[in-house]
């Protein structure tokens, strides 16, 4: 990293939280599947690539030749934020897309013993609710 005038640890304060969050949302989602897991995957990786894009930035001005012109630094102080704005509306919509699970009581193939392990007296439900009034 010293080649591009940053040192280590700057990388590594910038870089170390999206791959933790990489890493903890890797687990999370192969304990716990949602249901988009191409749209998560692609905020957390979206999200590390928002963080490592100034560092391949600068890299790329120095093997070009282009480091001191600043129109291009300008291009980059968008791009950064807007690659990590595009990271959280790939999660929103991971989170918005889901459907409520259906869990085993309404399920219409559960059957008397779901409804018997969620306290059903028999009968008593089994009614159609009238609106009296």
């Amino acid at each position: 990293m010293e080649f591009i005038g940053v040192p280590w640890f700057i990388a590594v304060r910038h870089l170390a939280p999206p791959l933790f969050l990489l890493a903890v949302g890797g687990a999370l989602m192969v304990w716990r599947p949602p249901r988009r897991r191409g749209l998560v995957w692609a905020a957390l990786v979206t999200n590390l690539v928002a963080a490592a894009l100034p560092y391949g930035w600068m890299a790329l001005q120095i093997l070009t030749d282009q480091a001191e012109r600043t129109v291009y630094g300008l291009a980059m102080t968008l791009l950064q934020p807007g690659t990590v704005v595009v990271a959280w509306l790939l999660l929103l919509a991971a989170v918005l897309a889901q459907r409520p699970a259906e869990t085993a009581a309404t399920a219409p193939e559960a059957g008397p013993a779901a409804a018997a392990a969620n306290g059903d007296r028999g009968g008593e439900s089994d009614r159609a609710a009238e609106n009296i009034g």
